[in-house]
């Protein structure tokens, strides 16, 4: 039975920046992931692709709504379906044979299959099949061959180790009444692959997913609209980052529907109907056509919203199925997510788990960030993690980031806070790159000034968060990012008018 000082189950951002840093820390590593290529959700249908799709299809919206306003003449600009699917191929395969690479120069054992507790220190890799090159090479024998041929793949094979860390990560929620077909309903793993521009896109959901993958379609001349049950889109923003963020996703085409509840959805082509939904009160038939039909109600009314797809984007569950933890002593909380104490360790001992499937934001960075303090934490090192500053981003153009409390939440917690605000139509770099749009908003606490959160929106927020993520890291006050030098004409003078702000002194608005 292999053994090992750490073992991971799953190569997401969590997994194998948590096999990384712990070899780094001398510790053998065994790293077990279903895909046959490393990088997870987020490399290989996530983050990674639908920023690809994103960044090619803002060029082209710009090239086809905006570049003759700044005299370039492009004549027809059209879009090749194949030709941008296969680019974002390529970006996701050069960046998970990237990961692989480093997995192999830091003598990591990747094994691929899937993986399931057998015991509380064993775990069983069914399907397996290993890069063995990675691993730690033999004390003894002859030397191995320059190229040698691929050993077949064991039905299974049995690992231990001294530590075993869970991060298997999320899957999209299925809805009970809307579940995926790969077809009419489909989830963000397909939305990145459609092989032509749907005619009409329904989106559920108006988080950060579904808006994103709704502006990638939208661009390319998809009838897009979104369906949220809240009363406003991303709902963890502001009341004010919000109006205006839904001004100009609407401004570039996108129907925002919100409050409303969707009740099921009909698919003439495969007969599948509801009949309690069949005939809406206060409707006599349901229009015959080709596509499906999304059905929900506002305020007791029936809405229907026709679609060749619908993407459901409802959330991320915590993805734990068939690892039989409970052979493990590792117990679950009533959301479905392992049950961690402050170091992310589990109910059972020697055994951690980070990213998805514990509590808190489920992003790829917060998971490495656990996976690199786990790996010290079990290496005897000081690991740190400071979950009240992730950072969160909705990477449509323009973006809208956030970090820390926000000026609704903050009053609705009875904290007294000062706000303050800067424009980007007043910024100079913002303003020569037509990215007018948005504004930059600090909070800060009224009677200590130390910065307690930010929000941000407009072109490139994503980036420009950071900053305030830096100061707030060490307890920074808005007078510190006031005073922090910003260089002339950039996007981030904007995030130094708005601290100057705070304290009534922007020197570029009144």
């Amino acid at each position: 039975m292999p053994s090992f000082d750490v073992l991971i189950i799953g190569g997401g951002p969590g997994g194998y920046v948590c096999a990384f840093r712990a070899a780094q820390l001398g510790l053998s590593v065994a790293l077990v992931d279903k895909r046959p290529t490393l990088g997870g959700t987020c490399l290989n249908v996530g983050c990674i692709p639908s920023k690809a799709l994103l960044h090619a299809t803002e060029h082209f919206a710009w090239a086809k709504n905006h570049a003759a306003e700044s005299g370039i003449r492009l004549g027809s600009v059209d879009i090749d379906v194949a030709t941008l699917l296969k680019k974002k191929d390529s970006v996701v395969a050069k960046l998970t044979g990237g990961i692989a690479q480093l997995a192999k120069a830091r003598k990591i054992t990747v094994f691929t299959g899937a993986a399931s507790f057998t015991g509380p220190k064993t775990v069983q890799v069914t399907g397996a099949s290993s890069d063995r090159s990675t691993g730690p090479a033999p004390s003894a024998g002859p030397p191995p061959q320059k190229n040698p041929p691929p050993s077949p793949a064991p039905d299974s094979v049995e690992l231990t180790a001294a530590a075993i860390v869970v991060a298997t990560g999320s899957a999209p929620v299925e809805l009970p009444f809307l579940k995926f077909d790969g077809h009419s309903v489909v989830s963000s793993d397909d939305a990145i692959s459609f092989d032509s521009v749907p005619k009409k896109l329904v989106v559920v959901g108006g988080g950060a997913i579904g808006l994103e993958l709704g502006s990638v379609w939208a661009r390319l001349g998809s009838d897009v609209t979104v369906v949220e049950f809240l009363p406003k889109i991303v709902a963890a923003y502001d009341d004010d980052i919000v109006r205006n963020f839904t001004r100009l996703l609407q401004k570039q085409g996108l129907k925002i529907e919100t409050g409303a509840k969707v009740t099921g959805v009909l698919k003439p082509e495969t007969g599948d109907r509801n009949p309690a939904l069949e005939k809406p009160e206060g409707q006599s038939s349901i229009p015959a056509l080709q596509s499906a039909v999304l059905l929900a109600e506002r305020d007791g009314k029936p809405l229907q919203f026709p679609a060749d797809k619908i993407l459901v984007a409802v959330g991320r569950r915590p993805y734990t199925d068939g690892l039989n933890l409970a052979a493990a002593g590792v117990e679950l909380d009533d959301k479905r997510r392992i049950k961690v104490d402050t170091h992310l360790r589990t109910t059972a001992a020697g055994i951690w788990a980070i990213g998805d499937v514990v509590a808190g934001p489920m992003l790829a960075h917060k998971a490495e960030e656990d996976g690199a303090a786990v790996a010290e934490w079990i290496a005897g090192k000081a690991g740190h993690i400071d979950w009240d500053i992730v950072p969160a981003i909705v990477y449509t153009d323009p973006e809208v980031a956030g970090v820390g409390l926000g000026e609704d939440s903050a009053k609705a917690k009875g904290i007294a806070v000062k706000v303050g605000k800067f424009n980007f139509a007043a910024n100079g770099r913002a303003l020569a790159s037509d990215a007018a749009d948005g504004f930059v908003k600090l909070i800060a606490d009224a009677k200590t000034d130390r910065l307690l959160g930010a929000q941000i929106l407009g072109h490139g927020a994503g980036e420009l968060i950071s900053e305030v993520v830096a100061h707030m890291s060490y307890g920074g006050s808005a007078e510190d990012l006031a005073r922090t030098i910003h260089a002339h004409p950039t996007m981030g003078e904007a995030v130094k008018e708005a601290a100057l702000a705070v304290s009534k002194s922007a020197l570029h608005a009144l």
